[in-house]
């Protein structure tokens, strides 16, 4: 299952995108591809789909599991394109977007399905859910340069806030949308760009006609980015994510001002939904 770009995959095997959930993980390099895509598999996604470079290489339990698509996602940066070209071909279908060393938590999920999770948000008539990317950094910089260690991961249990998010045309709040910061990307701002600090993304979303991914994880639909709906608070997932980490160890402006991220508030990531639902990263909402 092996295909040379999104377009070969969609016309010579159009069923792997006809039934969900699937999930579109976009591989930037080869740190931690392999439990990637094994966290996917077992929360139940009906198709897990990596794009990642051919030189890549796959263990051999999930190579026979996945959909691989050839594609250079760190020089071409083009996810919002293949997104919306897989939206186009699978209206109704429940997507989940991601890219390697991130790890989708939701509720319950050691016990339940990605499934059972968006069955029960589509009958609360939602679309999309709201998503936190909570920064997972080495405990060690010395011993794990990259600053990735599946095994001894640190979070931050607090600094995260939300502001309202303006309208462009209006410059008045958006209705039931906030722009959600902290972790490192607060913690070290002055080494990420404005538009690229914010944690919140829409990253489980339910494709229809027009849909269109951005560049900052929300989309044109405006329904598609409020975090609830008008009469009660909606589920939240968090999406664990060593990303932020790597990318401040990897630019050269910064990779050497960080002896470590470890600060007062650093706590180990026990890789349980109980400990992101108790620090107020994700919530339940009706879902008990």
């Amino acid at each position: 299952m092996r295909y040379a770009g999104i377009n070969d995959l969609l016309s010579k095997n159009p069923a792997a995108v006809a039934k969900g959930p699937i999930a579109l993980v976009f591989i930037e390099d080869n740190v931690e591809i392999d439990s990637t895509l094994r966290h996917n598999l077992q929360l139940g996604f009906k198709t897990v789909i990596a794009f990642m470079m051919p030189s890549f290489e796959l263990a051999a339990d999930v190579a026979e599991r996945v959909v691989r698509v050839d594609a250079n996602i760190a020089q071409n940066d083009d996810r919002e394109e293949i997104v919306n070209t897989v939206i186009a071909k699978a209206p109704g279908v429940w997507m989940y977007v991601c890219y390697n060393a991130e790890y989708l938590f939701f509720p319950f999920c050691e016990t339940r399905t990605i499934g059972e999770l968006l069955a029960f948000h589509t009958e609360e008539r939602r679309d999309a859910m709201l998503c936190y990317a909570v920064d997972l950094y080495a405990g060690d910089l010395d011993r794990n340069p990259s600053a990735v260690n599946i095994e001894e991961a640190y979070l931050d249990r607090s600094g995260y806030y939300a502001l309202g998010r303006p309208d462009p045309d209006t410059h008045h709040p958006r209705d039931r949308q906030l722009n959600f910061f902290g972790g490192l990307r607060w913690r070290y701002e002055e080494h990420v760009p404005p538009e690229r600090r914010k944690i919140d993304r829409i990253a489980l979303f339910r494709a229809k006609p027009g849909l269109k991914l951005q560049d900052d994880h929300t989309f044109n639909d405006q329904e598609y980015n409020t975090y609830a709906c008008p009469w009660h608070n909606n589920l939240t997932a968090a999406v664990a994510s060593f990303r932020t980490a790597k990318a401040l160890k990897r630019n050269p402006g910064s990779a050497f001002e960080i002896e470590t991220f470890r600060w007062h508030n650093s706590v180990p990531f026990q890789w349980h939904s109980r400990q992101l639902l108790d620090l107020g990263l994700m919530e339940t909402g009706q879902w008990f």
